[in-house]
């Protein structure tokens, strides 16, 4: 088939259809491979020299670009990608005073995680209002809650309880009516028993929420203090007796 009618088929043009062939004529499938399109040579590239300039100002000097490329004579937008180039820090990162790196970006490499599944998972209860039949004012607007009626009518909350294996990232959710302790407790059963089914052993569970639902009077932030039984709480010591069935 001619080489016209396959890029006509493929939607590009015949140029285009003669270098992949030539390629292909030239170094077999390995000249299929996408190429970078960066020039071989670029004549009008910063020197060596001048970046070294441009990091030993800013070095010493730790000023932004706008007054380091008058100083030094290269322009401002230059002075910015010779110092991302680098991994130059920005100064709003950096102490004042020392240079060094105070403020963590949001971004980050390292996370941890445990070696095995099982060996931990994350517990947390999110609280979402529910929606009326129908929609709600973001579907109908402002009026959906202009009458007294209409405001007194409580429709209430939805609360997802999930569990998340930290290895695997294996996740078990319920939506339930509530977030107590009964509720928190028969939930972590359940999910422990859909874990065990996916073949994940017991785990040792790690929460924010969940505790404070578990044992009202805690502002612990691990299972086992927070389902400590106590006489304000009678009800901790079953969840306590759970917990410790499934950790």
């Amino acid at each position: 088939m001619p080489v016209a009618h396959v890029a006509k088929a493929m939607g590009i043009s015949r140029q285009c259809a003669h270098r992949w062939v030539a390629r292909y004529d030239l170094e077999g499938e390995a000249g299929l491979w996408d190429r970078s399109s960066r020039p071989r040579r670029m004549p009008t590239k910063t020197s060596s020299g001048v970046e070294a300039q441009v990091l030993a100002a800013r070095a010493a000097h730790r000023r932004g670009q706008d007054w380091l490329g008058p100083e030094l004579g290269v322009a401002p937008r230059t002075v910015s990608r010779i110092l991302r180039r680098h991994q130059v820090p920005r100064l709003c990162e950096c102490d004042p005073l020392t240079g060094e790196v105070i403020r963590a970006s949001k971004t980050t490499a390292v996370r941890y995680e445990r070696d095995q599944t099982g060996q931990l998972v994350h517990m947390d209860v999110k609280k979402i209002g529910r929606i009326p039949d129908g929609g709600g004012w973001r579907a109908h607007g402002r009026q959906m809650g202009s009458t007294s009626a209409k405001k007194k009518a409580r429709i209430g909350y939805d609360y997802v309880h999930a569990l998340v294996d930290d290895h695997s990232r294996f996740a078990y959710a319920e939506i339930l009516d509530d977030e107590k302790a009964t509720s928190c407790a028969a939930f972590f059963a359940r999910a422990v028993a859909a874990f065990t089914a996916a073949g994940i052993a017991r785990s040792s569970p790690a929460t924010t929420n969940a505790p404070k639902r578990l044992h009202p009077g805690s502002r612990t932030t691990t299972i086992a203090e927070a389902t400590a039984p106590s006489e304000a709480n009678p009800r901790s010591a079953a969840v306590a007796n759970l917990m410790a069935e499934y950790s």
